[in-house]
């Protein structure tokens, strides 16, 4: 009962012939409390209340990215799956709708032997019965008349399964933007710590250098000469793990674009720059949310396919009539198949109708209810958990922005620090420890940026896909 008061299913239920449609009618559940509420406050930081263009990639304005998701929707092999089995679903929709129209079926046929009907007729006068040829053409004519709506609620449960396939190809392409683009963005984003290692250990290569002259000068010792090539070396291990991870980066980008590993789209490696947003990111509000998430578009449709499937069931407890006529001939010789000798025609209407026994019925009835109740709680559950995504992504997002703030400053003072401590080294007025200390706080700050710029390239891609961003663009849904 809860589920019929929440959905306000109007049902009406047929007294004879002249009844109508026995099941509940679609009516979309309302969002949950607070649901349609702006996802960030006016004055955030981060983020604004305008909505997100569906081609969001484009506002980080790199042509590169923008071609290589555009061959990811091309191509991609996921993509191409959802695809086929939108086409098949919309197939089956458009078989249901076809019960709406006479089904028709024309036979042509010839027979040699015994026919009883002409030997009765043989016998009644006189004559004794015989082997012929009897050729016939007949077309036959079916119609259901859909008094109580079984087939009204078997075309919207299939016109809603439809829909549930071209919402979650809709998906995919999300998916599919999302994943390419944060492919991308990882390879620029190790690149760009890739060049800060390698600056990195071009500076601690020439301090090392200055040790080793001046304990060949004899101005400090082979500890220092020592301690200053073990940052060298603890620096130059840090490239290798990197390049490894900007492969595996190619690799996964070159799978999205429907590529063999052994053919990544080319340039992409040579990226050293973060994508970067030129202005605040639009988030929308959660009325947007909820009409461009295509898993809630899903969810909505398998509902409504059940709420459908609810009727086509409990039609099965009423009669379901049909008219049936024939037309043709029928004739021994074949001259006469054409003439009004072998004529042959009828009308026959029908009643199919399970009764007084409806157990079965009904109890599929029931289950077609839970199902529905079933679909009611998915909705709910595919709504929260896009909420939950959207705010989880938009508070990571907004915490990278305030540690990478920190960590830039922090940086800045580590370079300047390091200056002064270089410049008061030569001069002989800091120790080795102190401009070795001062090198290392450099490296691992400039380290520590290049790996915040990632994290903030790779939340922001979250937040657009949690957004549901990227999916328009398909052809419309069959009607």
């Amino acid at each position: 009962m809860k589920l019929l008061a929440r959905l306000a299913w109007p049902a009406s239920l047929a007294a004879g012939l002249a009844a109508c449609a026995v099941g509940p009618d679609y009516k979309a559940p309302p969002p949950p409390k607070d649901a349609t509420a702006p996802l960030v406050s006016p004055d955030s930081p981060v983020a604004t209340a305008a909505e997100a263009p569906d081609a969001w990639w484009r506002l980080y304005e790199d042509t590169r990215l923008d071609a290589l998701v555009q061959e990811a929707f091309a191509a991609n092999a996921d993509l191409k799956v959802a695809q086929a089995n939108l086409t098949g679903a919309r197939a089956i929709y458009l078989a249901a709708r076809s019960a709406r129209l006479p089904s028709t079926n024309l036979a042509l046929g010839v027979n040699y032997g015994r026919d009883a009907g002409t030997d009765e007729i043989l016998e009644l006068t006189g004559r004794r019965p015989v082997t012929l040829w009897i050729y016939d053409a007949l077309i036959d004519v079916n119609y259901e008349v859909d008094l109580f709506g079984h087939v009204r609620y078997s075309i919207e449960a299939a016109g809603a399964g439809s829909e549930v396939s071209e919402a979650q190809r809709d998906a995919v392409r999300v998916t599919v933007a999302a994943e390419t683009a944060r492919a991308y963005a990882q390879i620029c984003a190790v690149g760009e710590q890739l060049a800060v290692a390698r600056r990195s250990l071009d500076l601690v290569s020439r301090e090392s250098d200055i040790t080793a002259r001046r304990r060949a000068a004899g101005a400090g010792s082979e500890f220092d000469v020592v301690r200053a090539e073990t940052v060298v070396e603890q620096v130059r291990a840090t490239i290798a793990p990197l390049e490894g991870q900007r492969r595996a980066a190619q690799y996964e980008l070159a799978a999205m674009l429907g590529r063999t590993p052994a053919d990544p789209p080319a340039g992409v490696e040579a990226c050293d720059t973060v994508p970067r947003l030129k202005s605040l990111l639009p988030a929308g509000d959660g009325a947007a949310l909820l009409r461009r998430r295509p898993d809630i578009r899903a969810a909505d449709r398998r509902l409504a396919a059940a709420v459908a499937q609810i009727g086509v069931t409990t039609s099965d407890l009423y009669p379901r009539f049909s008219l049936s006529a024939l037309y043709g001939s029928i004739a021994t010789p074949w001259p006469k198949v054409d003439t009004v000798d072998g004529l042959t025609w009828g009308i026959s209407p029908s009643i199919n109708w399970t009764f007084p026994v409806q157990t079965g019925l009904r109890a599929r009835v029931m289950q077609a209810k839970a199902g529905a109740a079933a679909a009611l709680a998915g909705f709910d559950s595919v709504v929260l958990t896009a909420l939950k995504e959207t705010a989880q992504a938009l508070s990571s997002y907004g915490a990278e922005t305030e540690h990478h703030a920190v960590l830039t400053a922090a940086q800045s003072k580590a370079r300047r620090s390091f200056e002064l401590a270089h410049g008061q080294f030569v001069a002989g007025a800091v120790s080795n420890l102190d401009l070795l200390t001062s090198e290392q706080s450099l490296v691992a700050a400039d380290a520590a940026v290049a790996a915040s710029d990632m994290a903030m390239v790779q939340y922001q891609i979250a937040v657009f896909k949690a957004l549901g961003g990227g999916w328009r663009g398909g052809d419309a849904a069959v009607r």
